[in-house]
Parts: C-alpha cells; sequence; structure tokens
C-alpha cells in the first residue's frame, strides 16, 4: 500500500448476523523488523509470505475485539512481542485462551518504535482502542473505530442493520452502539478524534470495510462528524451561556434510545430467518 505498508484481507467472519470481513496491516520499522496489526488467522503460507518481507518482532492486539488470532502466531513467532490494549490481559476469555501479552500500548508509544509511530487511545466503557499513525507512509492504522462495509456485498437480510448501525460504505463509521459508549467518555473522545484528524493522513486502514486510499484526510472528518460537530455545536451553546455538557447528554441519550431500536430490530431479523 505504501513503503513499508503491506495489508492481508482475510475470509469474513459473522457478527451478529453481519459478515465482517478481516484485515491485518503489517507494518515494517526503520530496523527491518515486522509490526503485525490486528493479525488475521495464522496459516503456513500466509507466514512465509510475511516473513520473506522481514522478521516478525511485533505482534499487536489494538482493540478489546481484536486478538483472537494472536496465539496462534505467538506460538510460531516466539520472540516476537505481544502488545495489546489496557485491560485486556485481564479478560477472563482471554484467560482462558492462554495468550501472553508482554506489554500494553498507551498513548505514548514505546521506545522502540517512538521515531516512527505516534499512538492514540481511544476508549469507552468496555471499549479500549489503540490507533497507530505510521509517519514515514502517512498511514493511520485503526480497528473498529471506523467500519465502512460494502452493501452490496452484505446478505439482503443483513442490510438494514447495517444501516441503522451506520457502517455501510460510503458513509461508514463507528457503529452505533460503539457511538454510544464513546459518548459516555465524551470529552476524551473528542480530544482522540481530534488528534487523529490532526495526522491529516494519505491512507487509513481499518479492519473491516473498504479503507480510505483517497482523499484519506477528508474521509476520516467524515467518519468522525459524529463526535467532531457534536463538540462544535455544544461549545456554540456554551458560548451562548448555556451548559456546555447540554449537548453531548442529550445526544448519548438519543444514541440510547436508537441502540435499543437496533438491538429490536436484531432480535426480530433473528426470529424471522427460524
Amino acid at each position: 500500500m505504501a513503503d513499508g505498508v503491506w495489508i492481508v484481507d482475510a475470509a469474513p467472519i459473522r457478527a451478529g448476523g453481519i459478515p465482517l470481513p478481516l484485515r491485518m496491516t503489517v507494518l515494517r520499522l526503520s530496523g527491518g523488523e515486522l509490526l503485525l496489526h490486528s493479525p488475521v488467522p495464522h496459516h503456513p503460507g500466509l507466514q512465509r509470505a510475511v516473513e520473506g518481507l522481514g522478521r516478525i518482532g511485533h505482534l499487536v492486539a489494538p482493540s478489546v475485539g481484536h486478538w483472537m488470532f494472536l496465539k496462534d502466531w505467538q506460538t510460531v513467532c516466539p520472540n516476537a512481542i505481544t502488545w495489546a490494549v489496557p485491560g485486556l490481559e485481564g479478560r477472563s476469555q482471554v484467560r482462558r485462551s492462554g495468550l501472553a501479552i508482554d506489554a500494553e500500548l498507551g498513548d505514548q508509544p514505546p521506545r522502540v518504535w517512538a521515531n516512527e509511530i505516534d499512538q492514540v487511545l481511544v476508549a469507552g466503557p468496555v471499549f479500549q482502542e489503540i490507533c497507530l499513525f505510521h509517519r514515514p507512509s502517512r498511514t493511520l492504522l485503526l480497528t473498529d473505530l471506523i467500519i465502512n462495509l460494502e452493501g452490496d456485498l452484505l446478505p439482503v437480510f443483513a442490510r438494514p442493520l447495517a444501516r441503522l448501525l451506520g457502517i455501510v460504505a460510503p458513509d461508514g463509521k463507528a457503529p452505533l452502539y460503539l457511538r454510544v459508549l464513546l459518548r459516555l467518555n465524551y470529552r476524551d473522545t473528542v480530544r482522540a478524534a481530534q488528534r487523529l484528524v490532526g495526522f491529516h493522513p494519505d491512507r487509513v486502514i481499518f479492519a473491516h470495510g473498504q479503507w480510505f486510499n483517497r482523499d484519506a484526510a477528508d474521509a476520516l472528518r467524515r467518519s468522525l462528524a459524529w463526535i467532531l460537530d457534536e463538540d462544535r455545536a455544544s461549545a456554540r451553546l456554551s458560548a451562548d451561556g448555556e451548559m456546555s455538557t447540554r449537548a453531548p447528554l442529550r445526544s448519548t441519550a438519543l444514541a440510547g434510545v436508537a441502540l435499543a431500536g437496533v438491538v429490536g430490530l436484531f432480535v426480530y431479523l433473528r426470529r424471522s430467518r427460524r
């Protein structure tokens, strides 16, 4: 995709009845080691192809939902360092899997790649995602903060739910339930979104759906408008002498109502298929 940047697209998995394509991004660091961001299922042929680019030195679980395939990569790459979002190691499912996490990632990058990668932590209740900005290629790596599925490739029954969740191209964004969670950590989410937009990336690669290879900075800004535009509206209210928290609280309540509707629709669709 760029100098030192590759992607691997894998077969979709099913999540709530929606087929989600999977994507891993490979970065080659300045020292020659490879970083595997959100590893897809391991296959010996895939491993050989990746190792043709360099030695696998780092495995990254960039969000709470993107760690399921790391254990197999750990087994075949015993010298690689496994990095994860804060709190992932303590989850019971992770402990039962036997996944060993060597270090956690936060807003500040570790020394091993601090000279070439910036990091942003996006966090809400029960959700954490580490976003990486590869400065040499001006590539931003996300996982679930943007989902941008091709509607025509979705099963007919799944399309209404995907559209309600807001994850259909070209207008994909964080799914509705995730936007609700992140609004509960409103100010930190706004700051994180502002930092991401401030990178002005040439491309934005994420784990599910059509990534942004053209006009990436503008596309990123549109996908984050749900929080950035709301923050500007809140600031205007504050300037007019009203409570600055009123807009985010109101939108969170509305989003909660919308989420309840999405859950109800999902249950209805599941029952109708039986």
